[in-house]
């Protein structure tokens, strides 16, 4: 499985947002500038994740974008479903119609397959990124 370019965006929209979490809104155009992505791009990820509720924003000169939990409240996998839909390897780990699925040994790896990655991604906050995103950085922020 591959993540797409709007969920590697994604991440690093979201690592914006947990990086400045204390300090207010963002705007869409700071994003872009300090994560090097077209503003353009930002806008047509940013909307899943204002309608799913991981993020608000705020109009007006003030305005911009927040996190509406901690960053250690949102992990890596929350922000991927939303961008990227399922995690699964194949669709008949989500959706088992196949006729072979009570025989087939190819799904029980494919299962296996999932459950690690959910692990690795559930496991992983957007507090734990940013504060990697720190440390090998030598920034405060």
């Amino acid at each position: 499985m591959k993540i797409s370019t709007k969920g590697r965006y994604g991440i690093r929209l979201m690592l914006s947002l947990a990086l400045h979490y204390d300090k207010g809104t963002l705007a869409l155009k700071s994003i872009a500038r300090e994560q090097d992505i077209s503003e353009k791009y930002l806008e047509q990820i940013i909307n899943p994740l204002t309608k799913s509720g991981l993020v608000k924003s705020y109009r007006g000169a003030q305005g911009g974008y927040i996190l509406t939990r901690e960053p250690k409240d949102i992990t890596i996998g929350e922000v991927l479903r939303i961008l990227e839909g399922s995690l699964s390897p194949v669709d008949c780990v989500d959706n088992p119609m196949c006729p072979n699925s009570d025989t087939c040994v190819s799904l029980s790896i494919w299962k296996k397959m999932k459950e690690a990655l959910d692990d690795v991604v559930d496991n992983i906050s957007l507090a734990d990124m940013a504060e990697e995103f720190k440390e090998k950085n030598h920034v405060e922020i």
